[in-house]
């Protein structure tokens, strides 16, 4: 039987885990946390909506359903050519006859962003944020700035739109306890027209949301540095607040920067259409791998990473890597899958977003899109754990 590990307990390579063990595969997943994290539902927990733990599956209990060898530690060292991996405990892997790397993206660092929480960081940063909002509505007052990042180096390593669910969700909260008329909530982004990869018809209708909900707006001031009080611009404005959230944009993961792996300017894996990695002058083996955010994704200029397409190169590049090992000449790739879907929750309701070469459309769905979206939650804990039949493509 085939070896093959795969790094990384993200979407990415738990997908990519179970679709090769169906592929009757020997699979190795090393993650440098113990559990599963359900991130599009994240956004909950500092609204206090959802329970942190309702947001995790152990990744022990994934592996009693699926068969998979476990190894929690954080990898330090990726030798790809050699197919050797360094662990942070001293052990090193090797043997195996594929890679993935799944490991994701690092994040940009701005000065003074240790002032800052993220929805889209380190999961226990939801926490902390719940803990912060807990602390600004007990004193019954204050300035609440959100915001995102990009990278000028990969437009596709931007993530706004929990940076928007988040806010979106605290104005209800804050509305429903009464106090909404003490807090000044502002969204902060460096670009001019943050959102208008979803499509003119969504950038319309987020600037007719913001007008509605009384929450102000900071566009197209790129970001100099963060502080104890708020957000400084490049031109030394200031954008004062008691609690900033701010989700950067990735970076290519320090780990890989570090390793023999071939990356783009922003530092993520180059790879094929296949999601194989593609190293310079072929001077590489032919059975690595990466997948999700810590891969270079091609395509329209509105692309952009998401967990779903995370999961669509995961099983593809199952089916590749069974294809490979059996002499086929099969192949599946990602670009055709390239699209912009997501239920974007506002606490009360939620709109159906959904954009790709052809139609860009947001489709408001009030009350019935927050449940739509806790549903899908559901699904996806239920549906990992084998627990209900997964839907094709889902």
């Amino acid at each position: 039987m085939k070896k093959v590990l795969v790094l990384g307990g993200g979407f990415a390579g738990v997908e990519t885990t179970i679709f090769l063990r169906k592929e009757g595969f020997d699979v190795t997943l090393v993650s440098d946390r113990n559990y599963f994290y359900i991130n599009p539902t994240s956004i909950w927990i500092p609204t206090h909506k959802i329970a942190f733990e309702k947001v995790c599956i152990k990744l022990a209990e994934l592996q009693e359903v699926h068969g998979f060898g476990l190894v929690v530690d954080s990898v330090v060292k990726i030798r790809s050519k050699s197919m050797e991996v360094d662990l942070a405990s001293g052990v090193t892997l090797r043997g195996y006859d594929y890679m993935v790397i799944a490991t994701g993206a690092s994040k940009m660092k701005h000065p003074g962003i240790e002032h800052t929480l993220s929805i889209c960081g380190a999961p226990e940063d939801s926490l902390r944020l719940r803990d912060r909002l807990d602390a600004l509505v007990a004193k019954g007052e204050g300035k609440i700035a959100m915001g995102f990042g990009g990278n000028p180096k990969d437009m596709s390593a931007v993530r706004g739109g929990p940076g928007f669910e988040v806010m979106f969700n605290v104005e209800h909260m804050l509305r429903k306890k009464g106090v909404r008329d003490r807090f000044e909530l502002t969204m902060f982004a460096p670009m001019e027209e943050p959102g208008k990869r979803m499509g003119p018809q969504a950038l319309k209708m987020m600037g007719i949301f913001f007008q509605k909900l009384g929450i102000h707006h900071r566009f197209g001031k790129k970001i100099s540095r963060f502080d104890a009080g708020g957000v400084v611009f490049e031109d030394e404005s200031r954008l004062d607040a008691d609690l900033v959230m701010f989700i950067a944009a990735g970076n290519g993961h320090a780990v890989v920067g570090e390793s023999d792996l071939p990356t783009n300017e922003a530092g993520f894996v180059t790879v094929d259409d296949h999601c194989r990695v593609v190293y310079p002058d072929g001077e590489g083996p032919d059975t690595v791998y990466a997948v999700g955010d810590v891969a270079a994704l091609e395509g329209p200029q509105w692309r952009a990473k998401q967990g779903h397409i995370a999961e669509v190169m995961a099983r593809n590049t199952a089916f590749n890597i069974a294809q490979h090992s059996r002499s086929g000449t099969m192949r599946k790739g990602y670009a055709e899958h390239i699209n912009i879907l997501c239920i974007m929750d506002s606490g009360d309701g939620a709109a159906f977003v959904f954009r790709d070469d052809k139609r860009a459309m947001m489709i408001p769905l009030p009350v019935v899109g927050h449940w739509l979206k806790r549903a899908w939650g559901h699904y996806c804990r239920w549906s990992k754990l084998g627990k209900i039949p997964r839907l094709p493509g889902l």
